[in-house]
């Protein structure tokens, strides 16, 4: 390797510091072949961001399976014994590239695994439930949680008009404004795949899967005050916490499990299985361990090997399909669409993207950036009669559930248990402490405290006693007493 200065098709440079001058008054000339390609490189140095979860950080590691879960996939990376590549990307929701890592907001956990059959990715949270249940609407809320057409500011204004007007989104808002929305570091948060996806085992039968990812590190939060003042002092907080951790050594580890739910009873469970904004007991389906996660690497470039990660939950492998759950559907539609638009039509020949242990064949080709092609032997069409790739009906049947009628019928009929509110205020009650509510009573208080229209706030109001009767009272009333010492200030 030359350490001498080339241009970008690798003849050598004459100077980093002084452009190529005419005439008496210096002039630039526009034929300095390496200023105009430095410049020019420059300007196209960034590639769009992340329309959603653009503000985040990852590293590389391993997945071991620990557990033998074979009688439920036949996907080869939870086969006993398995061990497979990652790369796990964290981030913040709402917040766009240079917004600082403590904003209270839903926190992205994203695993692409590098499977001997092709990379597989689970795209998820740090919660097990999501705002909303239908991609529909999927624009509307990110529309709703950004900025201000005219000013450029968030408001709060339109965050609650939005939310109260949207009531599935209470279980995952009360998440959200509980500790949940404030993790101590990335390491130290649960992750979810949040979605029901579909293991398929050996013999065919098929299962309804939901994956937990427990911190050995802790499940631990910032107080509010705290979490301001280091996004006022370290915007990068998170992102220097993982990074350091990782370089002395200390590997962030989860431990993975999931909750497995026999494929008839996804027909007539008590509430709709495949509703992004549900979780399922564990009474009823308990934790299954499976294996570890370990990260244990940091990437060498940032922008290469993180920014330009593309996740999708398209990406599956045999063994593993979607579900009827309609926020999933829409999003493998929209994931992979999102990363031709942003990093490029060929992004998973980049190699953070592309598979580490599996042939890619198939008849694709062209586009901005090709970098892989087939010989010219290799015909460019199918069917062929020159041996190309061929299709093989083993991979077939993974989301073979769109052709089960009853299946289809039931998953979106109103259930039983089909309640917007129920499991908010279960979480308020039941899995909330003292401390935690307290919290959450505060963090609240402040929001009511930020809308400044009545209408809005009445629904606030609403929304929270839907939720839990006393905890809206509990609001009204906080607020009316704020407002009447601010009256009399």
């Amino acid at each position: 390797m030359t350490n001498r200065t080339t241009t970008q098709t690798g003849t050598p440079v004459a100077s980093d510091a002084h452009s190529l001058s005419a005439g008496a008054d210096g002039a630039t000339v526009l034929h300095d072949r390496y200023l105009v390609e430095k410049l020019a490189q420059f300007n196209r140095e960034r590639i769009p961001e992340r329309i959603v979860h653009a503000k985040g950080g990852g590293a590389f590691g391993r997945f071991e399976v620990t557990a033998d879960v074979s009688r439920y996939t036949r996907a080869a990376l939870f086969q006993p014994g398995a061990s497979v590549e990652t790369l796990l990307r964290f981030s913040s929701v709402a917040g766009e590239q240079g917004s600082p890592d403590t904003w209270r907001d839903v926190r992205g956990f994203s695993l692409k695994f590098y499977t001997p059959e092709g990379n597989y990715d689970l795209v998820g949270n740090n919660t097990p439930v999501f705002f909303i249940r239908d991609g529909i609407k999927f624009p509307d809320f990110i529309h709703s949680q950004k900025r201000l057409p005219g000013s450029g500011l968030r408001d709060a204004d339109m965050q609650w008009d939005f939310w109260t007007l949207s009531p599935e989104s209470a279980h995952q808002v009360t998440y959200l404004m509980g500790d949940r929305g404030l993790p101590r570091s990335w390491r130290e948060m649960q992750g979810y795949g949040s979605h029901t996806y579909q293991w398929i085992n050996a013999e065919g039968e098929r299962f309804w899967v939901k994956y937990h990812f427990r911190s050995r590190q802790g499940d631990l939060h910032l107080d509010a005050q705290t979490a301001e003042a280091i996004a006022g002092a370290d915007a990068d907080y998170y992102r220097r916490d993982l990074h350091e951790a990782i370089e002395r050594g200390d590997f962030p580890k989860w431990d993975v499990f999931v909750q497995v739910m026999p494929y008839e009873e996804a027909k007539s469970y008590r509430f709709n299985p495949f509703d992004l904004t549900k979780v399922w007991p564990h009474a009823d389906y308990p934790l299954i361990e499976v294996g570890t996660l370990t990260l244990d690497r940091n990437p060498q470039n940032f922008f290469a090997e993180i920014e330009q990660a593309a996740f999708s939950p398209a990406n599956t492998v045999p063994g593993i399909g979607i579900s009827p759950d309609k926020m999933l559907m829409a999003r493998v539609f929209s994931y992979p669409d999102a990363q031709r638009y942003r990093v490029g039509t060929n992004y998973n020949q980049l190699p953070v993207n592309a598979p580490h242990a599996a042939s890619v064949a198939n008849y694709s080709q062209d586009g901005a950036q090709r970098h892989h092609y087939n010989a010219p032997s290799v015909p460019v069409y199918a069917p062929n009669s020159f041996g190309g790739p061929t299709a093989s009906a083993e991979a077939a049947g993974e989301g073979s559930w769109e052709g089960d009628g009853e299946l289809v019928r039931t998953a979106y009929t109103l259930r039983a248990d089909d309640s917007d509110f129920g499991q908010a205020g279960a979480l308020y009650r039941d899995v909330y402490s003292a401390e935690s509510k307290l919290r959450l009573q505060a963090t609240l208080l402040g929001q009511a405290q930020a809308i400044t229209i009545d209408e809005i706030r009445e629904r606030f109001f609403q929304y929270w006693t839907n939720v839990d009767v006393e905890l809206g009272g509990v609001l009204r009333s906080a607020y009316a007493t704020a407002a009447e010492d601010g009256a009399a200030a």
